[in-house]
């Protein structure tokens, strides 16, 4: 896997834990809905993936394998699916920031936490993250992405994009 799918990956999940505040748990629970259990048997291990993200402060090199990561390509599409409504809603509260703006906010904040504790901040492309005027179009498009990766062929749509087809 390319450092670049690797880091737009573990970036989408890293959105979907920001709008499930169960995160990590819902995770888990859709790996074993999806009957991933051989290829993701615990949290550590989702955890242990997720770090192989060159842009987070646990990076560790493990070479992540291919059936390792459609399994969190799969459980990315699906969890899409669980909180499209949301996702909906919050595209929309950037829309029209007048009436909606506490919605885009306290999302745009609770993502930036996210990053702020999860993310190596020295990182220049960290830092880019958490610059607004560029954090804002990274949003727009990763949740564009995630709301695109609900259809029936959500998996490959999702797949094609984090391989640059």
């Amino acid at each position: 896997m390319s450092r670049q799918s690797i880091e737009k990956l573990d970036l989408l999940l890293l959105i979907l834990e920001t709008i499930d505040l169960n995160g990590i748990q819902s995770l888990y629970a859709l790996s074993n809905r999806l009957n991933l259990n051989d290829v993701l048997p615990n949290k550590v291990t989702i955890w242990k993936l997720r770090n192989n993200n060159p842009l987070r402060k646990s990076y560790v090199n493990n070479n992540i394998k291919v059936d390792e990561f459609d399994a969190l390509i799969k459980i990315t599409v699906e969890m899409s699916r669980y909180l499209y409504p949301y996702i909906r809603e919050i595209l929309q509260s950037k829309e029209n920031l007048e009436k909606n703006s506490v919605i885009w906010n306290d999302f745009n904040n609770r993502l930036i936490d996210l990053i702020k504790e999860r993310f190596n901040l020295d990182s220049m492309r960290v830092k880019k993250l958490l610059n607004q005027t560029e954090n804002d179009e990274m949003i727009i498009k990763s949740l564009l992405t995630l709301s695109l990766c609900i259809s029936n062929k959500g998996y490959q749509k999702l797949k094609n994009f984090l391989f640059d087809f």
